[in-house]
């Protein structure tokens, strides 16, 4: 699909790009993969967490709340994806099935 560069249509408005949720779904119904990972970012690990369906506003609650219990900084990324600076992912995996989400470990 071709981008639009230009419009003579006064009434044209871009594509939004990211994902758009229109509602939470319950932890019990969600599937988090949590996995390490360190490329492109100079050595440093980072936790991803994945899998997400909650609207962005719960999923900056969610955020602040793992970044403070992990004591590290952190992102949120499209497409529903959590980073959290360091290797956190087996706390972050066992307070996520606390909170009723079921929880899979990627890679090693």
């Amino acid at each position: 699909m071709a981008k639009t560069v230009y419009s003579t249509d006064p009434d044209w408005q871009p594509q939004q790009s990211g994902r758009r949720v229109s509602r939470d779904l319950p932890p019990k119904e969600q599937t988090i993969y949590a996995e390490r990972d360190r490329k492109g970012r100079r050595g440093k690990t980072v936790t991803v967490l994945s899998g997400f369906v909650h609207k962005d506003d719960t999923m900056q609650k969610l955020l602040k709340q793992l970044k403070s219990t992990c004591g590290a900084g952190g992102t949120l990324k499209d497409g529903g994806t959590l980073e959290i600076q360091g290797d956190h992912r087996d706390r972050l995996a066992e307070l996520l099935r606390e909170r009723g989400y079921k929880v899979k470990l990627k890679g090693g």
